[in-house]
């Protein structure tokens, strides 16, 4: 079987997003499934959509148009700011986007006018994590030149979490957030269709005792996919874990002894020696490295230590009999690993558990794609 190799349990996938579906709802939030950190996979987005996800959305337009030629019908949301050299296939591709910038709200409107389409806007209101985000006090402004603009259409607004700063959201900026969009409806008069909240790492507030305003969306990718909470790490009530394995062959098998000491000149050499090793040690290498995965966001095996890696192999120490060369090694991935995986060029995807009973699914169908993002 080929390797390294991601494998990839659908019905873990879909019945996380049942799970966080059947927590939000009642709640009267729904879950956008994001997918990209699988660089847009069709038949992970399609396990999303069958465990009740309610639209779809990306970071990048490359990843929408590869779930678009597999057929998938529904809407999908551009979540990073669209660059305005690709206003055109943002236009034809999204049926909306999150935006900071008039300049690239411009071009949005003239490529969805010779698109013959109306396209949805959603502002990003920066409420503390210091990325992308409208200043709250020139929100008002830069809706009203929004709603002007002919081939656009105004549908609401959105927040980010805990992405650059690694902080969890507040009770205090979630209920601002909530005002502004009562604000923004009173003094502009459109009715907004999505206030998007934020991310994973909203799941405690949105699940917490305390009533959720006028949130109505929320972004999920992590806590899908591997069933965690971001900003704690810690593993969500119900959900599974281990929905991706990493899977990479023995290339080398034996005990070697100790190097000699050596001086480390510079931080990138001392980078490469993750463990230092005493006498003589049992040690394997597998065929992955750092051009496959972040190997820093990546669970060894028992009884195993990360001794080192450097592109393309990883020294593993042992404490175990020593697997044989051409066996396999499982590993499970954080975040980071993963995304870092699924886009490495040589990590093919194995897909487990029930494919999906179609290739694609048109969400409540198009006359109400700008509601569902």
């Amino acid at each position: 079987m080929s390797c390294p190799r991601i494998e990839v349990d659908l019905g873990k996938i879909r019945r996380n997003t049942q799970t966080l579906v059947a927590r939000l709802g009642p709640r009267g939030i729904r879950v956008t499934g994001v997918t990209k950190a699988v660089c847009g996979h069709p038949a992970i987005a399609q396990a999303m959509l069958d465990g009740g996800a309610s639209g779809l959305a990306d970071a990048r337009i490359s990843n929408v148009q590869r779930l678009r030629s597999a057929g998938m019908t529904g809407s999908i949301t551009l979540i990073r700011t669209p660059m305005s050299s690709q206003a055109d296939q943002v236009a034809q591709s999204c049926e909306a986007s999150y935006n900071t910038e008039i300049l690239v709200i411009s071009a949005l409107a003239a490529a969805a006018i010779r698109n013959s389409s109306v396209h949805g806007i959603i502002l990003m209101v920066e409420m503390g994590d210091q990325r992308e985000g409208i200043l709250p006090e020139n929100l008002a402004d830069i809706t009203q030149q929004v709603m002007q603009m002919p081939g656009l259409a105004l549908i609401g607004i959105g927040a980010n979490f805990a992405c650059l700063s690694g902080l969890a959201p507040t009770t205090l900026q979630m209920s601002n957030f909530s005002d502004l969009a009562n604000e923004i409806e009173g003094a502009c008069g459109p009715l907004l269709k999505v206030v998007s909240g934020g991310n994973s790492a909203n799941l405690p507030w949105a699940l917490g005792e305390r009533a959720t305003g006028r949130v109505n969306d929320l972004r999920l990718g992590e806590a899908i996919l591997l069933g965690v909470e971001p900003v704690s790490g810690k593993q969500i009530g119900g959900m599974h874990t281990d929905a991706f394995t990493l899977v990479a062959e023995v290339i080398e098998s034996n005990a070697k002894p100790a190097p000699a000491a050596i001086a480390l000149v510079g931080p990138n050499l001392a980078r490469r020696r993750i463990a230092q090793v005493s006498g003589v040690s049992k040690r394997f290498i597998v065929a992955i490295g750092h051009q496959d995965t972040d190997i820093l966001g990546i669970s060894m095996p028992d009884g195993s230590t990360l001794i080192g890696a450097t592109s393309d192999h990883l020294v593993i120490g042992t404490s175990r009999p020593l697997p044989k060369v051409g066996s396999e090694v499982r590993f499970q991935m954080n975040y980071n690993a993963l995304m870092h995986s699924m886009a490495a060029p040589d990590v093919k995807v194995k897909l487990l558990g029930t494919p999906p009973t179609t290739p694609s699914r048109d969400i409540q169908g198009k006359s109400d794609h700008l509601v569902l993002v």
